[in-house]
């Protein structure tokens, strides 16, 4: 509503003192006529002349008779004892003595002031008289301190949280409030401050760097005195909290200052927000008001809450009970009372009324509001009331009709600047780090390396001007620094401080602008000498294993294919064993001499052979490369050989390294600090120590500059990182990790670190001195084993399918043959496939090529054609009385007996006929006979 002011604490007062007629209006018969009206008197002790007490001067007596008028019949009337306290303590505590003692008030509405009504409240304590105030809002003042007092008005300290709440929503990070020195506006700002310190999150959490105290008399140079003071400070974010006159006087200095233009922002607590008719603050500032239900009636309609207790008869009740009684049950009257007036929901909690959700307004031109949204303290900041899913505020019109949210903070021209502590004395080797040197033209000393160019790179993002100044300190350990930061000596310390959780005790640190992990850096040696045993180191167990066993397999699939057609994979078990054997391994060196006579047996070791020359050549060279190029290895493997061993360690001088690695259990008589890399060099060259344990960066550096004859072994654990340290509850840490992050994600904090660490990780030596051989697995060459496998199984397959589909008859028969043990059986089949194939064409080439004189075979020779009967000399002998078992027949005499398998004799002799033997059973037998 332009140009009208809305004054909740006469609102509040209209709704208690209908609230307090409804109470005393005694139950009435409509069979018999009211009684004459009862009076009830009650104080009313007010300022005639502040705005609010002109305002409680007009609406209160309009209320009274908006009740009567809507109750006629009412049994009691109200009768307001008026006095005007004039502003003074002493004037309000006479005024209220007067009302209780000599005027008999039942009860006293106000004072006014905060300060009235903590002195007004111990006096009604004493008196037993209920006090309820409408204005006092100040923290200082409340039921905790008086029994019979009650706030009917909300308390200063219950919109902090929404002062709070903006600050984080816009993201500032200080906030200087302005305030009336007395009681009604010094009480206010502890409870702002630790709202703005105790957000829910780390990143919305606010300070209040400095405070601006006016008294609430001062003049006008005073108050722009005060503003120009600051004006030339950082923070551009005011909180106002004052009466009126002060309120005013505020607003015309910061205008006359320059303090409402773009970039300022400016936030007004609820009781300037409830007189903006009367102060008329700047166009852009923030209001916080309470949230009042809408009301369209002019003039307020109240329903009476009812009676509370049903034994209460009215005024008459009251006035006949002793003043203890009176005020007790007065009192419970109040307290228990609930309804909703024109203020909103009236309801005292522990004598103090509940904390509604408040408006947030925009104030526009000729002091016209624009709603922002609410807060409320479930919820927080939203649009829409009842509705928290809406969150945020409307877009805000900021000073000088800015539509920019103001980030708080520009560069002061004068102020204090962050001391910001910096180790010297730091080594050389350590330089890329951070150094300190001296310019030669201007003689002063300037910070360099990696932890300085990060720190400034990441003030450089900051949405505000942080000025700082570098503070030397002496070599000092980090531990005692760090504290000295948490102590206030310094703001803030920029070094390569390890986060740890001993440290952050004492201060906070911004998010790790560096990654770090405790390693180990130890000497090279040379492992090629003194090794008996290097030629297997070229193959790994497991393709030593795997070839061993395809040796053995390719040599019994060749016996197995050969050994029926070949004489030479034949005779007794224990040569074709050692043949089988003999033939696999020669294979390795390409010298095995057997003739092959199967070509399944060729296309089987063809393809194995092929396999033996890659393993081969893969052998040679990774032997080679073990023999000849420098085998480097670790003197110390890991940190487990470290610790069980007795060599000494070397740790950076002023580390944690220390006093972690004593926690863990490590002798500390075995640790050795130094300062300098160069130290860390000479003593792992002399002996003194055989390793370093430090952090990455630092080894990194080390490796860097001696990376010959060293190496990083595996990183044993993590370690926080590096982090800038600030003080406790400081709120450049948020904004500077966020900073850190931004820096992060580009590529500058890249090329800060190519520039001082150089592109590789370590060092990369030229000779190739780290080089090492490793040897070869079965993994590399599962695929040849996986062919030549396959290519044998495939090939001793058909070989067995084939002898299956020869001996199919046989087979059959002797697996049907009656009477036989399946052991027996099977024994026959095994004898039946170790035998001589000799429908085979190598061995009728054979028989082919050979004559009776050649065998030295005497001219009675019989020629047996296959199929034929056999004729023996000139015996004949009937196989049908042989059998498996049966023993042979004597042989003849050498050379009278040639058999010619398959073949055709010249001159056949007869033989007389015998019984045909269709199974072959006595070819085979006199064949094994006379073959051997």
């Amino acid at each position: 509503m332009a140009g009208r002011a809305r004054h909740p604490p006469s609102r509040l007062a209209v709704a208690l003192l209908l609230g307090l007629a409804s109470l005393i209006i005694p139950p009435t018969s409509r069979a018999q006529p009211p009684p004459a009206p009862a009076t009830v008197p009650v104080g009313l002790v007010i300022d005639a002349d502040s705005p609010v007490g002109r305002i409680a001067r007009t609406t209160i007596p309009m209320a009274l008779d908006d009740f009567y008028a809507a109750f006629p019949n009412a049994s009691t009337r109200v009768r307001l004892l008026q006095h005007d306290s004039g502003g003074d303590v002493v004037a309000a505590a006479s005024a209220a003595l007067q009302l209780m003692t000599t005027q008999g008030a039942r009860a006293i509405l106000g004072p006014q002031s905060s300060v009235e009504s903590a002195f007004v409240a111990d006096l009604a304590t004493r008196a037993q008289v209920p006090v309820v105030s409408f204005s006092a809002t100040s923290p200082s003042v409340s039921a905790a301190g008086g029994r019979f007092f009650s706030r009917a008005a909300l308390s200063d300290g219950a919109q902090a949280g929404a002062v709070a709440a903006l600050a984080a929503y816009f993201g500032w990070r200080r906030v200087v409030p302005i305030y009336q020195d007395d009681d009604y506006g010094a009480a206010f700002v502890p409870f702002l401050a630790d709202a703005l310190a105790t957000a829910a999150s780390a990143a919305a959490r606010a300070e209040v760097p400095y405070r601006c105290a006016l008294p609430a008399g001062a003049s006008a140079d005073a108050v722009a005195a005060a503003m120009y003071r600051l004006e030339s400070q950082q923070t551009r974010a005011f909180v106002v909290h004052a009466r009126p006159a002060l309120a005013e006087l505020v607003f015309a200095a910061a205008a006359e200052a320059g303090m409402m233009a773009e970039g300022y922002a400016w936030v007004i607590t609820d009781g300037l927000t409830g007189l903006l008719g009367s102060i008329r603050p700047p166009q852009g500032v923030i209001g916080l008001a309470p949230h009042v239900p809408d009301n369209n009636t002019p003039r307020m309609r109240a329903s009476p809450p009812g009676l509370v207790g049903g034994e209460s008869g009215g005024p008459t009740d009251f006035s006949g009970l002793g003043k203890s009684a009176s005020g007790e049950k007065f009192l419970a009257a109040i307290a228990n009372t609930t309804f909703d007036g024109l203020a909103g929901r009236f309801e005292l909690v522990d004598g103090e009324l509940a904390v509604p959700a408040f408006r947030i307004v925009n104030i526009m031109d000729d002091a016209n509001e624009r709603s922002l949204g609410f807060w409320t303290p479930e919820h927080g900041l939203h649009r829409k009331l009842g509705k928290p899913n809406n969150s945020g505020l409307a877009p805000v019109i900021w000073p000088a009709e800015s539509t920019v949210v103001p980030v708080g903070w520009v560069q002061p021209t004068s102020g204090r600047k962050l001391r910001i502590a910096m180790p010297g004395s730091v080594d050389p080797g350590y330089g890329p780090i951070m150094h300190l040197d001296v310019d030669p033209a201007t003689n002063r000393t300037v910070a360099g390396g990696f932890v300085i160019e990060v720190f400034e790179a990441a003030v450089r993002l900051l949405p505000y001007a942080l000025p700082f100044e570098y503070v030397l300190v002496g070599s000092m350990h980090y531990d005692l620094l760090v504290e000295k930061v948490g102590d206030g000596e310094f703001d803030a310390a920029v070094a390569d401080i390890t986060i740890t959780a001993n440290r952050s005790q004492h201060v906070d640190f911004t998010l790790p602008y560096m990654t770090s992990g405790i390693a180990m850096v130890v000497p090279m040696r040379d492992q090629r000498s003194n090794r008996a045993w290097v030629f297997l180191k070229p193959l790994r167990y497991d393709l030593w294993l795997v070839s061993f066993v395809f040796l053995i397999f390719t040599g019994f699939v060749v016996w197995a294919v050969e050994h029926r057609v070949n004489s030479e994979f034949r005779g007794p078990p224990s040569y074709q064993i050692g043949t089988l054997l003999y033939f696999g391994f020669s294979t390795l060196y390409f010298a095995h001499r057997e003739d092959l006579k199967s070509n399944l047996s060729r296309f089987a070791v063809v393809v194995w052979v092929f396999v033996v020359l890659i393993l081969q050549s893969s052998y040679t060279a990774s032997l080679t490369s073990m023999l000849t190029v420098p085998q480097l290895e670790p003197a110390i493997g890991d940190y487990a050989s470290l610790w069980h061993g007795a060599g000494r360690v070397g740790i950076m001088n002023n580390s944690f390294m220390k006093a972690s690695m004593t926690r863990s259990g490590f002798p500390q008589a075995r640790l050795v600090p130094y300062r300098a890399t160069q130290s860390f060099h000479e003593a792992l060259l002399n002996g003194t120590i055989g390793a370093i344990v430090d952090e990455t960066p630092y080894l990194r550096l080390f490796l860097k500059a001696y990376c010959d004859n060293f190496t990083q072994t595996a990183q044993t654990n993590k370690t926080g990182g590096f982090g800038f340290a600030f003080q406790k509850g400081s709120p450049y840490v948020a904004d500077l990790s966020r900073a850190i992050l931004n820096l992060t994600e580009s590529e500058e904090m890249s090329a800060i670190e190519r520039k001082w660490f150089g592109d590789a990780e370590g060092c990369a030596s030229p000779q190739g001195s780290q080089f090492t051989s490793d040897s070869l697995s079965f993994g590399s060459f599962w695929g040849l084993f996986l062919i030549t496998g396959a290519t044998s199984l495939l090939c001793c397959a058909l070989h067995l399918a084939a002898f299956l589909v020869a001996s199919r008859r046989r087979i059959r028969e002797a697996a049907s043959a009656p009477g036989v043990s399946w052991k027996d059986r099977f024994h026959m089949f095994l004898k039946l496939f170790d035998d001589k194939d000799l429908s085979s064409h190598t061995f009728r080439a054979k028989g082919r090529g050979r004559s009776a004189n050649d065998a030295g075979a005497s001219p009675a020779v019989v020629h047996v054609a296959a199929g034929s009967p056999l004729s023996v000399s000139n015996h004949t002998y009937d196989m049908s009385d042989w059998s498996v078992s049966a023993p042979s027949p004597a042989p003849a005499a050498a050379g009278e007996v040639e058999l010619a398998a398959g073949g055709h004799a010249e001159e056949e002799v007869p033989v007389p006929a015998v019984a045909p033997d269709p199974d072959g059973i006595s070819y085979r037998i006199v064949a094994e006979h006379l073959t051997g």
